[in-house]
Order: C-alpha cells, then sequence, then structure tokens
C-alpha cells in the first residue's frame, strides 16, 4: 500500500530548469519514482545529459521569451506527451542591492521566476481537470518570507511564488489539481555559487540550521516525490521547507 501511495507510474513530469541543480535533482527522484520526464530549459546539452537514458523529452526554450510557455505546451503536443505533474525550478537571482536594480533585471527576474511558473501551469491545467489529478510543485525560497541581503527583485518574486501557490491550490484544487512549493534552504546550485564559494560564509548559513548543515540536493527527493504523488493528495496550498531546520531557529 506504501509503495502505491508513493509510485509515479502512468504519470509524466514536467520540469522546468531540468538540466541542473533543484530542477535536476527533482527530475531525477520523479522519474526514479516511475515518472516519465519532459526537461525544459535554454540548454540542450544539459538537457540531454540530465536525462541519460531515462525516459523523457528534451524542450530547449529560453523561458524569458513571452512565447516560450506556448512553445513548450506546443512540443509536448507534438510528441504526444500530456504532463499532468509540474514542476517550476528555473530560477534567476541577480544579487543586486535594491539601489543597483535596474527595470529591465526586476523585469527579468518576476518574469522567470513568477510570471513562468503561472503561465506554463495553466497550459495543462485543462488536461489535468479532464482527467481529475495534477500537481503543481513550486520552488519557493527562505526569502519567500524574509529578506536577505541583495535579494529585493528574487525576495520579491519568491514572496509571489508562495502567494501564487495559494491562489492555485484555492483555484484547481476543487478539480483535483494541488498545488504545494517547496522552500530550500541553502543547497549547492548554480544560483547558490557565491555564497558556498565563500567558506565562512557557507558555514554560517550551515550553522543557522538545527541540523548543522547546508542542504544536498539528495535532501530533495523525498519531499518531491511525496508531493508529486497520491501520497500528498490531501495536501495543497502549503509551503514545505525543505532547510535543515532554518527557519525554526
Amino acid at each position: 500500500m506504501t509503495s502505491k501511495l508513493f509510485s509515479l507510474e502512468g504519470r509524466t513530469a514536467l520540469v522546468t530548469g531540468g538540466g541542473s541543480g533543484i530542477g535536476q535533482a527533482i527530475a531525477h527522484a520523479l522519474s526514479d519514482a516511475g515518472a516519465s520526464l519532459v526537461l525544459v530549459g535554454r540548454r540542450e546539452k544539459l538537457l540531454l545529459e540530465s536525462l541519460n537514458g531515462r525516459s523523457g523529452l528534451p524542450v530547449p526554450v529560453d523561458l524569458m521569451n513571452d512565447t516560450a510557455c506556448a512553445a513548450v505546451h506546443e512540443a509536448c503536443e507534438n510528441a504526444g506527451v500530456s504532463p499532468d505533474i509540474i514542476v517550476n525550478a528555473a530560477g534567476l537571482n541577480p544579487r543586486k542591492h535594491a539601489d543597483e536594480v535596474t527595470q529591465d533585471v526586476w523585469q527579468q527576474t518576476i518574469h522567470l521566476n513568477l510570471n513562468v511558473p503561472f503561465f506554463l501551469a495553466r497550459m495543462f491545467v485543462p488536461h489535468m481537470k479532464a482527467q481529475g489529478w495534477g500537481r503543481i510543485i513550486n520552488i519557493a525560497s527562505l526569502q519567500s518570507s524574509r529578506a536577505f541581503q541583495n535579494g529585493i527583485a528574487y525576495g520579491a518574486s519568491k514572496g509571489g511564488i508562495a502567494q501564487l501557490t495559494r491562489a492555485m491550490a484555492e483555484a484547481w484544487s476543487g478539480d483535483g489539481i494541488n498545488a504545494n512549493a517547496i522552500q530550500p534552504g541553502f543547497f549547492p546550485t548554480e544560483l547558490t555559487g557565491p555564497v558556498f564559494a565563500d567558506e565562512k560564509l557557507a558555514a554560517k548559513h550551515a550553522s543557522m540550521t538545527c541540523t548543522g548543515r547546508n542542504g544536498e540536493l539528495s535532501d530533495l527527493a523525498g519531499p518531491a516525490v511525496f508531493l508529486a504523488s497520491e501520497a500528498s493528495r490531501y495536501v495543497t496550498g502549503q509551503i514545505l521547507p525543505v532547510d535543515g531546520g532554518y527557519t525554526a531557529k
């Protein structure tokens, strides 16, 4: 019974940013649980390397393009693929002080981190509604609820993701589509490269957790499979911290 609750056999998971970092880690976890993959990102080489023999479709698209969401949907239709799990993991963190944020930087950050998760998910909602089942997993942040230095644009977008997740749940959970978010602590990715390049800073963040360490990408596997599977059928509109207790202290 337990294994069936967490099985993703017969499901298809679309993961943005699936070629590296958090997106790749989640994609691999969902694949290991039985899901077929649709990996979306700018760099086709990374998408193919991420699939590495796994069942899946690479969709090389620059999500900064206004027509990208429609292009992803068209690519899925052309391939006869209908994702019923959407993971919005692609993101941008410009790491600029508030005094240095230009309108272009602000718009790009909000577009990729907040606009794309909504409009891309909405592309596949009709299919999910028709089958009465779907899962949307957004990626929130510690900055969804607190401020960090040089994070005003990123923080605004991730604060929005928390509320977007709740609003998605309100809009669609009555149709069997659950929407939740994973809120990671500090994990080694391209976005957090500047943090982990500074040993003292990385150690400082590790000391802020209850576990005494920063995250490892494998720590995301269990939470992701839970939120994508039947095991979370009565969980929606929630922001799940996966941060080693960073927000508990």
